[in-house]
């Protein structure tokens, strides 16, 4: 058995909203956000709620269960470890 089933790497990207289907819907995804002086946010549809995505938030979903997305983010570089 692997603990990680798959490593993505985002940058200067936005994230239409999604549910990830190669996920485990008892599992959760650690969603690290970096770079430089970017005000993004990521939203959680489902939850009704919005939170802060600044450089160096850390963030455990379910994303096969939990519809997320992180629109534009004003200034600065954006890069995600998924």
């Amino acid at each position: 058995p692997r603990i990680f089933s798959g490593l993505e790497i985002i940058a200067n990207r936005v994230t239409f909203s999604h549910r990830d289907a190669g996920g485990s819907p008892s599992l959760f995804d650690l969603l690290v956000s970096l770079g430089r002086n970017h005000y993004a946010t990521l939203a959680l549809a489902d939850l009704h709620a919005e939170l802060d995505y600044s450089p160096g938030a850390m963030v455990y979903i379910a994303g096969r269960v939990l519809e997320h997305s992180v629109g534009p983010w004003l200034n600065g570089e954006r890069v995600v470890i998924a």
